[in-house]
């Protein structure tokens, strides 16, 4: 059963099916081929309930937000202010490629948003300032995978749904290991180029004059921020609600710059719908997948089968981290999430792991993902802004920072309450 399963979800793909068909033509396979009932008479409820939860609600609102975000050109501003006060550092405006990428992904929950916008701005500083191009370009791409760690995140709200835990306490447990890589990823820069100088380019002089005056630029994502945090934790807003709070501030923020216009937010509009399309298709196909593998028992067995190798609990953890890179190198972080994650957790957490410590994991390992070769996603987008840009070329610069993320992945192991203090202490 679990190889059938298996081969005929990858076969799928690899015959280049889109996820959701993979997902819903899976479903009925193993429904005709295991169920003593005909469960896909249920999928219509199935679907239904699932697409009716209220917090689902967030997806498309986070990612109007992270739409509206870049075309009011607050990632520009954002990026001067980082590139004025971060540019003494060894690694220059690669400092301001990952910190921007921080402040722009705790405002859009989106990676494949953080680094086209980043990268837009950033790219024509690198040959002007002389950077080493690999290295410059893995800033770029890794700095991108922030978006779906560091709150608001579309990947923990889809997560939490799948799995039932609380998006409230996922928030707040991704915020340090997202500043947390944030900071590896800078140090990662700054070890590099005090060994080799000459990759971190031309350095740059700003008087404190100029950096003062670039400060109201930083204000914009970080009003937006605390609006939906900070209604989420006062209990004034639900997550849904809270996200809606976003949306209005960033209305005022574009407006407040001028650049709210009805052609922006049109373009805005119908981005938000494409993706949320994409997404929403998904999730719905993945609730009855889902709810067949459970039907028939599959989750069960493959439970069964983890329990009877006799694995300790960590070694249960490792050969899930082993598994999810290697998947990761060839598969969508989308598909991983929403197709294997919901059964692996159950195996997790019938072992002994938190189910909010594990989300944490399963959101560095699919940043991992998105900068691992050959089907990097960030990798492409970066490519994909400039001609002259080559895939070996990005993905060689991704090295140092995959080091960085499965260093935070050890850590986090180590020492769970990285993830786990932040939302154990406001919630007791």
């Amino acid at each position: 059963m679990i190889l059938i399963a298996f081969f005929l979800f990858i076969g799928m793909l690899l015959l280049s099916l889109h996820i959701a068909t993979a997902l819903g033509v899976s479903a009925y396979v193993l429904s005709e081929l295991y169920s003593p009932l005909d469960v896909m008479l249920a999928a219509g409820e199935v679907a239904w309930t699932g697409s009716t939860g209220f917090i689902l609600v967030c997806v498309p609102l986070y990612i109007l937000l992270g739409e509206l975000l870049l075309r009011s050109g607050i990632a520009d501003g954002m990026y001067n202010a980082m590139s004025r006060w971060l540019s003494w550092l060894p690694g220059g405006l690669m400092h301001a490629n990952v910190s921007a990428s921080a402040m722009f992904a705790a405002t859009s929950g989106s990676s494949v948003a953080t680094a086209a916008t980043i990268g837009t701005v950033a790219l024509p500083q690198m040959d002007k300032e002389q950077y080493n191009r690999s290295l410059f370009l893995g800033s770029i791409v890794a700095g991108g995978t922030l978006g779906i760690l560091i709150p608001p995140s579309v990947a923990l709200i889809i997560y939490g749904v799948l799995t039932d835990n609380s998006i409230p306490r996922l928030y707040l447990a991704g915020i340090a290991p997202g500043l947390g890589l944030a900071a590896m990823f800078s140090l990662s820069i700054v070890i590099l180029c005090l060994f080799r100088r000459r990759w971190g380019g031309r350095p740059l002089h700003s008087t404190w004059s100029e950096r003062f005056r670039v400060l109201p630029d930083l204000l914009p994502p970080i009003v937006i921020f605390l609006v939906v945090i900070g209604t989420i934790y006062t209990g004034f807003a639900t997550p849904t609600e809270s996200a809606a709070f976003g949306v209005i501030a960033a209305l005022g923020v574009a407006a407040a710059k001028r650049r709210l216009t009805w052609s922006m937010l049109m373009a805005s509009l119908e981005s938000t719908v494409r993706v949320t399309s994409m997404v929403m298709i998904i999730v719905l196909f993945a609730f009855i997948f889902n709810f067949v593998i459970n039907v028939i028992g599959l989750v069960d067995i493959i439970i069964d089968g983890v329990t009877e190798l006799q694995l300790t609990k960590y070694q249960t953890f490792l050969a899930v981290v082993v598994m999810f890179i290697i998947l990761g190198c060839f598969m969508e972080t989308m598909t991983m999430l929403i197709a294997i994650v919901p059964t692996t957790t159950q195996v997790m957490m019938g072992v002994g792991f938190d189910g909010v410590w594990f989300g944490i994991v399963i959101v560095l390992l699919m940043e991992m993902a998105l900068i691992t070769p050959p089907v990097g996603m960030n990798i492409f987008v970066i490519q994909g802004l400039r001609k002259d840009l080559r895939f070996p070329e990005v993905a060689r610069g991704c090295t140092p920072f995959i080091i960085a993320v499965m260093t935070m992945i050890a850590l986090l192991a180590l020492f769970p309450g990285i993830a786990l203090y932040i939302p154990d202490t406001v919630f007791n």
